[in-house]
């Protein structure tokens, strides 16, 4: 036991290699190394995408002894649905080993002349041609400590676009300080103009961007016509590559919400992205968290995207959850616009809207994560947990309007699902969740009622 390297002496050398040390290694040892992550898996044109590094580098490999090359990938997939799974595609020949409704099970074994060079590729899709959704049950852990019983309820668009998306309003805010010159502003800028080119005609838009003061394309919304579209790209090129100045996020925010407040029939956007911190950040989402319930009859949604270090990332995260949205954020400059490119999708794309669903009666307690539930988009499937006390029932309802203002309701079916484990999958995202709370309520009881967050809470000071 005294040879076996400890996690706790590793670290990373860059964000994609990771180092550590395995102590009093002979010569003619074998050395056996197992890794363990977790990870998402992004969903693209109604696929979830599964990539697993599979390469080895030619420097990596040793130099002279000859040695037995063998590969071997075994893959189990569990989508956790009662629909059924199709296999889109795989970079490498995977033998089916067995099929169940929502479980698929390969395994590809060979000796090759080299190692591998390309990293494992593998998608799937859910299949149903319309919205569906389930939940699913499961007991805590025998070591956790909060006994209460888990829950997660999961939404699916549907792999056919037989719903209508509703119409966009949206408001790009834009950080233009000085942290921001260079490749991340131009990346931005990219993303951007690719942004409102998905635009329809009947779709409207504006631009602030922002330092220490906010610059606005015009003083109200203008429709995404190809003229406006043309203009905005003018206006881009000599307002937003130009970085100076610090940060003020509150102005701008309100002003936002301003140019929404008159919205009905549409899904109004904020799109803010930024690079840095503020001094007023807990202001900030109080004043958001006031304009959303003051507000006209449907509420902006504030999608939030992150880039570097330096930002409050706990900010960004609240007000996507205050403002029924989602954030995202990238360290590295050059995946800027592929994952803003990927938020806009999700956000611009949504087919049901204010979702609710009816606490059932029988349950004593129900905490959801998070509190509400985002809009569904063809972009992204919505997946929320919880904890409950009480007897769950068969079947639970939820409803949401539709983009032609018509309610939707739906019955979704309650399953026990042993064969999962919620706490890998759920528990990262709720500390996240709670986490955002603490930071923003500074409640010492939400520290004391979960003391994973302790820790971490001090840790962002």
């Amino acid at each position: 036991m005294e040879k076996v390297a400890k996690s706790g002496d590793g670290f990373f050398l860059t964000p994609h290699i990771y180092t550590f040390r395995i102590p009093q290694v002979e010569g003619g040892s074998y050395v056996s190394i197992k890794v363990r992550w977790s990870q998402k898996l992004p969903y693209k044109d109604s696929q979830f995408c599964l990539t697993v590094p599979f390469s080895f580098p030619t420097y990596v490999i040793p130099v002279g002894k000859k040695i037995p090359k063998r590969e071997k990938i075994q893959l189990n997939v569990n989508s956790g649905s009662g629909t059924e799974l199709m296999i889109q595609c795989s970079s490498h020949p995977l033998k089916e080993l067995s099929r169940e409704v929502r479980k698929l099970s390969f395994v590809y074994e060979a000796e090759v002349p080299a190692w591998s060079t390309s990293d494992l590729d593998f998608a799937y899709t859910v299949t149903s041609s319309d919205l569906f959704g389930g939940v699913l049950l499961q007991s805590p852990a025998l070591r956790d400590f909060d006994e209460r019983e888990m829950f997660c309820l999961y939404l699916f668009p549907g792999n056919k676009q037989i719903r209508r998306v509703f119409r966009r309003e949206v408001v790009f805010v834009v950080d233009i300080s000085q942290s921001m010159q260079g490749l991340p502003i131009e990346n931005v800028k990219n993303a951007l103009l690719a942004s409102l080119s998905k635009l329809n005609p009947q779709d409207s838009f504006n631009i602030i961007a922002f330092n220490s003061e906010s610059h606005l394309f015009s003083p109200k919304m203008v429709l995404a016509t190809h003229g406006s579209i043309l203009k905005a790209t003018q206006w881009l090129s000599s307002n937003i590559l130009t970085t100076d100045g610090g940060t003020n996020i509150m102005q701008p925010l309100k002003q936002a919400m301003k140019l929404l407040s008159d919205t009905s029939e549409s899904i109004p956007l904020v799109f803010l992205i930024t690079d840095g911190s503020v001094e007023d950040e807990r202001e900030i989402c109080n004043v958001v968290k006031g304009c959303l319930t003051s507000g006209g009859s449907v509420s902006p949604r504030i999608f939030t995207f992150g880039i570097g270090l330096y930002c409050n990332h706990y900010l960004l995260q609240m007000l996507a959850q205050i403002g029924r949205g989602h954030y995202d954020c990238t360290y590295n400059a050059d995946n800027i616009e592929l994952r803003m490119e990927r938020l806009f999708t999700t956000a611009s794309s949504v087919v049901l809207a204010d979702i609710t669903m009816n606490i059932p009666e029988n349950l004593d307690s129900l905490e959801l994560f998070p509190s509400r539930i985002p809009d569904l988009s063809l972009g992204s499937p919505s997946i929320m947990s919880g904890r409950y006390k009480g007897d769950f029932p068969d079947t639970l309802k939820v409803k949401g309007r539709l983009a032609d203002m018509s309610t939707f309701i739906m019955d979704l079916k309650v399953q026990n699902a042993k064969d999962m484990s919620f706490d890998r999958i759920l528990t990262r995202r709720q500390i996240d969740i709670l986490t955002c709370h603490a930071w923003l309520s500074e409640s010492k009881e939400l520290e004391d009622k979960y003391p994973c967050l302790t820790f971490l809470s001090v840790a962002w000071v």
